[in-house]
């Protein structure tokens, strides 16, 4: 909870319109790779405390589901099925809390599925499995845009 605390502190130090939470990747990478990961039933709380303290500022907040940890699309990425559970969480506090939606898992599983018809673990939409390569990067940018900066368009 520690980080969750000086993160909201950081945040309402530039008194934002609107946030994007989009954590949960190294939540459950971490699990598995360091044991340091969260829990679901803390990871939940935390994220509605964090969404609840945004909201009670007046900030428009908009949950993002974690993309990926392997880009394989036959559901065969070691983690997907936790990040299946995270997603289901984040948004599920997205329509108990009225916030905007980033669904990003569904998104790259999406492109994926059109893109990687080698089912690779890499190179579609990350470096390395997590971290976004430009198309990646080029895929949330646009999702930014159409979903949180300009919705009519």
């Amino acid at each position: 909870m520690f980080f969750a605390a000086s993160l909201i502190v950081t945040v309402f130090a530039r008194n934002p319109d609107i946030v994007v939470i989009w954590i949960g990747v190294n939540d459950v990478w971490h699990k598995s790779s360091f044991g340091t990961g969260s829990d679901l039933n803390k990871f939940e709380l935390m994220y509605a405390d964090i969404i609840k303290k945004l909201q009670a500022r007046g900030i428009k907040v908009f949950c993002a589901t974690p993309a990926c940890i392997g880009e394989k699309t036959d559901f065969s990425n070691s983690q997907d099925g936790d990040l299946n559970e995270f997603s289901k969480v984040i948004r599920k506090l997205a329509t108990e809390h009225l916030t905007g939606l980033l669904d990003f898992r569904k998104l790259f599983l999406e492109h994926n599925l059109a893109n990687n018809g080698k089912n690779e673990t890499k190179g579609i939409l990350t470096n390395d499995g997590v971290h976004l390569n430009e198309k990646g990067n080029s895929l949330v940018a646009d999702a930014v845009w159409h979903t949180v900066l300009f919705p009519e368009h």
